[in-house]
Parts: structure tokens; C-alpha cells; sequence
């Protein structure tokens, strides 16, 4: 029974559990309030899942239209064994990458993000450095960029594409960047990881450096957007930081595995989006990846071929706090959510946050706490 559940997600255990007249409370308390689904061509069901929401929340204005933009979220598995050529690994994810994203025009998504390194398999828990290195790729003229910017061209679509970097104009160093794609195709910027974690099998600062782009927000046509690269999540300021400067919706492309992070996982993302009054978009990938050689986590245990299961379990969260169902556990999967960016204000009138949050008193401690001699402000006895 336990591994039948290990399948499945929260909210399909609910839908199995729940009787009628508790369904609509439980969900309530879960979710903020009640959503409407969105009416979407579904694909192959046993093959990806595709869940579309109105978030709604927000409250008819005189003086402003409604701002109506939709997102799409892609979690997926890799294809190929990762002993395969590295050119036939790649290749054969942008190829089922590319039909959802042409699904996720088909749902009318404008804007549309991949997962963490979505191009390879997330192989950072190796410590090798080949064949993995070759999977990164030029921002802005590699094989990646160039694909999805004819897309992005042809359905007036800003897509968000997460790769593995190598910045051949300054020394090939290897960065985790998200590259912006315009809805002309062209690039409107990149956001390298600030944060690069050290826990467990993630021994990515074996592979690439904490970025140098701080916290740009993109103006589009469809809003302002930014990217919180996986383990960003964990850093409150971080996302803070996007909504300082002026994020109405970041995305938080992730790969993280199950007996290290899901209890986080459901917070992190609603907990920035009410803290920051903006929409976030959290994206894992799914599945369970094994590599050629074995490796070791330093913790005792005996070495593997493998590091848990990525779970899945997208999902948007909205600045009101409410936020949708997640896509499934165990399986690829596109979301589609209708988001209304006035929400975005009208959390901040209500609750006033940006003026009661006191960043001149912050600003200050901070730049204390960044010392090497710094002292704690401890009062004693």
C-alpha cells in the first residue's frame, strides 16, 4: 500500500479520501479558496498530465482593466539512459520538451518555464566532470536558445529556459543560468543561481560558481518577471529581493528529491508569494535518474547509482495566498494557470507590506552582519 501511495500526490489521496461534504472545506483550508479549472486540451494522459486553474482572487477595478496573462509550468523526466551520447540525450528532450510547449500554446499560455537544467540529466551528485560538462552550452547562441527562440518567435511566447551555462567570452567559466526569451525571439536577459547548495548528494559548486547577476526583473508584454533558481527557495531574501525590484510574478525552476526537501516544498513558494505580493511558480522535475558509475554522500552510507525520486508536484501560488493543486508525483506534466497581476497591488493595499517591512533598519544590520567582526545584538544580564 505504502509504495502504490508513494505514486501518488496529495491531492489525488484527498480525492480518494474526501467525501462530498468535506471536500470543499478540507480544500479550502489547504488551498486559500475554492478555484476555478480552466478548460485545456489535454495530451496523452498516461504520459503527461495537463491541469489548467484560474487563480483568480482579485477584485474588479474602476480605474484599471483586469491584467490577464497565462503561465504554463513543464516538469518532466529525462528520456534516454544517461550512459547515452550526450547529443542524443539532449536531443531527444528538446524534442518532447518542444511538443509541450506547443501543447502549452495550444492551452493559450504566454509565458512558459521549464525546470532546473531541464536540457540533461541533473548529474551534479556525480562529482564527474565528463561527460556532464559537455551538456552546458552557450547562453545566448547554443543549440537550446536558439531552438526556443524560434518558438517563442512563432506563438508570441516568453519562455524561460533553465540550462547549464558555459560563457565562452569569459574563460568558459559554467554557471546555472535561466535564459528570458522575448516574444520576438529575442533574449531579453539571463539570471545565473545566487545560491548553490551543499547538502547531500547536490555537490553543484563542483560544477559552477554562485552567480553574478543579482536579482534582474524582465519587463515583457506580459508582466515583470524573474527567476529564483532552485535553491534560492530557501533564502527569504532572495525572493525579497525580486520583489524590491519590482517582480509581479518569479518562477522557481527546481530539481530536488523527495526524503530531502517535500515537507518544504508546499511552503517555501506560497510563503514568498504572501511575504512579497507576487505570484511564484514553483517547477521540480519528476523521476528517478541513474547514472553510469557509483557515487557517495559522504554520510556513511553505501555508495549508489542514484539519489531519490524527483517529485514533481508544481505548482503557483498567488500573492493572496491562495495557490493551486499540484501536477502529480511521478509522471511529466504541463500547468496552466490565469493570473490577474492587479491581484498583485491589491495584496499590498491590503496588507501594506512594502511600507510596514522597515528596509532602512534592515539595510543597516545587514551591512553589519556582512562583516567578518560582526557581534550579534545580544542583550544580557
Amino acid at each position: 500500500m505504502s509504495l502504490e501511495l508513494e505514486k501518488l500526490s496529495l491531492e489525488e489521496v484527498l480525492d480518494n479520501e474526501l467525501t462530498e461534504s468535506s471536500s470543499d472545506f478540507v480544500n479550502r483550508l489547504i488551498y486559500g479558496r475554492k478555484l476555478e479549472r480552466l478548460d485545456v486540451p489535454k495530451l496523452d494522459e498516461s504520459k503527461c498530465e495537463v491541469a489548467g486553474w484560474k487563480l483568480g482572487g482579485s477584485r474588479p477595478e474602476q480605474l484599471r482593466p483586469p491584467r490577464i496573462v497565462r503561465v504554463g509550468l513543464i516538469q518532466n523526466s529525462i528520456v534516454l539512459p544517461t550512459d547515452a551520447p550526450v547529443s542524443e540525450q539532449r536531443t531527444a528532450i528538446h524534442n518532447k520538451i518542444v511538443g509541450y510547449i506547443e501543447h502549452a500554446a495550444k492551452c493559450g499560455v504566454n509565458i512558459v518555464c521549464m525546470q532546473e537544467a531541464w536540457t540533461m540529466p541533473f548529474a551534479f551528485c556525480t562529482r564527474e566532470k565528463y561527460p556532464w560538462c559537455e551538456f552546458a552550452e552557450d547562453a545566448l547562441t547554443g543549440p537550446t536558445t536558439e531552438l526556443l527562440s524560434t518558438i517563442a518567435r512563432k506563438h508570441n511566447m516568453v519562455i524561460i529556459s533553465p540550462i547549464l551555462e558555459r560563457d565562452e567570452v569569459n574563460g568558459e567559466v559554467i554557471w546555472n543560468t535561466a535564459v528570458v526569451i522575448g516574444t520576438d525571439g529575442r533574449i531579453l536577459g539571463k539570471h545565473r543561481k545566487n545560491h548553490i547548495p551543499r547538502v547531500g548528494d547536490f555537490n553543484e559548486s563542483t560544477y559552477y560558481m554562485e552567480g553574478n547577476t543579482g536579482h534582474p526583473v524582465f519587463d515583457t508584454p506580459y508582466g515583470k518577471i524573474a527567476v529564483n533558481i532552485c535553491y534560492g527557495r530557501h533564502h527569504p531574501l532572495n525572493w525579497l529581493m525580486f520583489g524590491v525590484n519590482g517582480a509581479e510574478i518569479v518562477f522557481n525552476p527546481s530539481a530536488t528529491v523527495g526524503k530531502l526537501s517535500e515537507p518544504l516544498w508546499p511552503i517555501e513558494a506560497r510563503n514568498a508569494a504572501i511575504a512579497n505580493s507576487y505570484y511564484t511558480c514553483a517547477i521540480n522535475r519528476v523521476g528517478i535518474e541513474k547514472f553510469p558509475n557509483e557515487f557517495t554522500s559522504g554520510d556513511g552510507q553505501p555508495a549508489h547509482k542514484e539519489f531519490g525520486q524527483f517529485y514533481g508536484s508544481s505548482y503557483i501560488a498567488a500573492p493572496d495566498g491562495a495557490r493551486t493543486r499540484g501536477l502529480n508525483r511521478h509522471m511529466d506534466g504541463l500547468l496552466v494557470a490565469e493570473l490577474d497581476l492587479n491581484l498583485c497591488r491589491q495584496a499590498k493595499d491590503l496588507w501594506g507590506f512594502r511600507m510596514t517591512q522597515r528596509l532602512d533598519m534592515y539595510a543597516k544590520k545587514l551591512t553589519d552582519a556582512s562583516q567578518a567582526d560582526f557581534e550579534p545584538q545580544i542583550v544580557k544580564k
